[in-house]
């Protein structure tokens, strides 16, 4: 069940099931993956737009809380709720600036947040090597 995910910068990764489902727990499941990437690239936005800001973070810490359809649900189980929270310590950190720079990410900079939001269009296709 694990698989690598070949990536074009390079930095490849493996994707895996819990032991339940036939996996060994050798990387993140696909949905780990996928909320991990939404909280990561949020954080990367607020972290540039707050140093533009010259307001200095001495620590930053990012939670995601998701509800997915229950387990016993038909398939898919589709995740239908994320809260990506945003923890952040630093010297004299100015509410407001934070405020902005999480909602500068949500609405106009961070791709994968603004992917979920608008649901694009998936489709997939197949072919049999010879």
């Amino acid at each position: 069940m694990a698989f690598e995910a070949e990536v074009p910068s390079g930095n490849n990764f493996v994707m895996d099931a819990i032991p339940d489902f036939g996996g060994n727990n050798l990387g993140p499941t696909p949905v780990e993956a996928f909320l991990s990437s939404a909280a990561a690239c949020s954080a990367m936005d607020v972290v540039a737009i707050l140093e533009k800001k010259r307001q200095k973070i001495t620590d930053y810490k990012i939670e995601v809380e998701w509800q997915r359809a229950p387990y016993g649900t038909p398939a898919p189980r589709p995740v239908l709720a994320v809260i990506i929270r945003h923890i952040l310590k630093g010297e004299n950190l100015d509410p407001i600036a934070v405020q902005k720079a999480v909602e500068l990410s949500d609405t106009k900079h961070c791709t994968v947040v603004t992917t979920l939001r608008h649901g694009p269009a998936v489709s997939s296709e197949f072919r049999i090597d010879p």
